[in-house]
């Protein structure tokens, strides 16, 4: 697992993870800059998709992005709840099952749910790193490159530290 400072959208991978809404048809923050950046055929792709629930992932191609696909997952509005953790959980392991099932070997995940969303970001960190290690763990066999995309260094210090413990 390693930590990248900067744009999602400039990174060359198999795909890219986007915090998409659940009609992933673009909207605010890395939503829509992955949007403008790969171009209207991403939005008329993803209504064949007919949207997404909280927790899952749906994949597309990557149209104008350096990355070659786009995995769209729906993190949770932060409430509170105790099902947060478990839904959010669920978007880094359904991302990783989709690059999985379409042969994919790097990924770089935005921090889902964290902006407009509002999960606190050591929290959110805490349940992505967690579910990334032991979805890794689950699939040794499987090779593949983890970034944690971080689009300000205080954010990445947060994964940092996280990584660490």
């Amino acid at each position: 697992m390693k930590i990248f400072v900067g744009d999602i959208t400039t990174l060359k991978c198999d795909a890219i993870v986007n915090a998409a809404n659940q009609s992933l048809l673009g909207g605010g923050g890395v939503d829509g800059a992955i949007h403008r950046a790969a171009g209207p055929k991403l939005v008329e792709e993803c209504r064949t998709l007919h949207g997404c629930q909280t927790g899952d992932a749906k994949i597309t191609l990557g149209y104008n992005l350096p990355a070659k696909h786009v995995i769209h997952t729906v993190g949770p509005v932060y409430s509170g709840d105790n099902t947060d953790p478990i839904k959010l959980a669920s978007c880094y392991t359904r991302s990783l099952e989709v690059a999985k099932e379409n042969d994919l070997h790097s990924i770089a995940f935005s921090a889902i749910s964290t902006g407009v969303y509002g999960y606190p970001i050591k929290a959110a960190t805490i349940v992505a790193v967690k579910a990334v290690r032991s979805w890794l763990e689950a699939n040794p066999d499987y090779e593949i490159d983890v970034i944690f995309c971080c689009f300000s260094q205080n954010a990445a210090n947060v994964y940092q530290e996280v990584l660490n413990s």
